[in-house]
């Protein structure tokens, strides 16, 4: 008896993961919405049974969907299901809010990548040339238009610096990879803290903004990263590829603690919750001024203890 709940418990949870599939795909209005739901499944699962039932609800539930959605929902399921997994089981292991989205996030990397890989050599469709195709029959389009109106001279500019900031997106796939996978962690995880604090008696919350804070490790990342672009003699060589991806994620995390730091600040100070959120907003909308100015407060939050500091006063 002990034996069969486990499998019933992972047999119903997949038949959920299964409806919510189904109107992922065929319910094209709600896809975006119900695109954040489809790991909660695999979540409860390792959150109860460990590595062990993920893996095999994984398994099940990669056969189904191709048996009963599309061949083409595999990459679905395995991005749902790792990334989903693994914020189960940092759960089922007890570690702490950020620590479980850190861990989801790495699933969610290993999923895109998955995916990235399975529709370029199982499905043959390859995303970087499509891309580069819809792109090229944009500016050619483009082109032809301002040849009409007599505007060639003036947009061929223009366009070529489309161009290459098209080309500069295209080398941060990786970072835009982990940005994603960073929202779909974040977002899956707090949908599924609701949950199993309604199907249990658990207390899964994340800490409040204020007190989010990145290790010291993520400075030397961003300034390395900030060294070798300036002095890589190949511009377009891998190394400096890799480091403009480090650059901007490290730099994504720096901002982040800026704005944490922000909200810390404003707690201490006693000072109305009203200012932060508005500065946050101010400074999305203003974000070629301010954004490097948040960036460099949260690297002296982390770099100079900027909290202790402010906590002694």
């Amino acid at each position: 008896m002990k034996q069969t709940k486990p499998l019933v418990e992972a047999a119903l949870l997949t038949s959920i993961y299964m409806i919510v599939l189904l109107v992922f795909f065929y319910v094209p209005l709600l896809s975006f919405i119900v695109m954040f739901m489809l790991p909660i499944p695999f979540v409860i699962l390792a959150q109860r049974q460990g590595w062990r039932g993920s893996l095999f609800m994984l398994m099940l539930a990669s056969a189904l969907s191709m048996l009963l959605a599309t061949i083409f929902s595999l990459p679905i399921t395995l991005l749902a299901g790792i990334g989903g997994s693994m914020i189960g089981l940092a759960i089922h292991k007890g570690s702490s809010a950020y620590e479980t989205w850190a861990r989801g996030t790495v699933g969610f990397v290993i999923g895109l990548v998955l995916t990235f890989f399975l529709s370029t050599f199982l499905f043959q469709y390859n995303l970087t040339e499509a891309f580069n195709e819809a792109i090229q029959e944009s500016l050619q389009f483009s082109r032809d238009m301002f040849n009409q109106v007599g505007l060639s001279d003036q947009a061929e500019q223009q366009l070529q610096l489309f161009e290459e900031q098209i080309g500069l997106f295209q080398s941060l796939m990786p970072v835009w990879f982990v940005m994603t996978a960073i929202l779909m962690a974040l977002v899956s995880q707090w949908l599924s803290y609701k949950l199993i604090n309604r199907l249990q008696p658990e207390k899964l919350y994340f800490p409040k903004f204020q007190e989010l804070q990145f290790p010291t490790a993520i400075i030397w990342f961003y300034f390395l990263a900030l060294i070798i672009t300036f002095f890589d003699p190949e511009p377009e060589g891998m190394v400096n590829i890799g480091a403009q991806n480090v650059l901007m994620l490290a730099g994504l995390f720096m901002v982040i603690q800026g704005f944490s730091f922000i909200f810390y600040y404003a707690n201490e100070k006693k000072i109305t919750k009203a200012m932060p959120v508005i500065v946050l907003i101010l400074s999305l909308i203003l974000s070629p001024l301010l954004l490097p100015l948040v960036r460099i407060l949260g690297i002296i939050d982390i770099g100079f203890k900027l909290r202790e500091r402010l906590s002694q006063k």
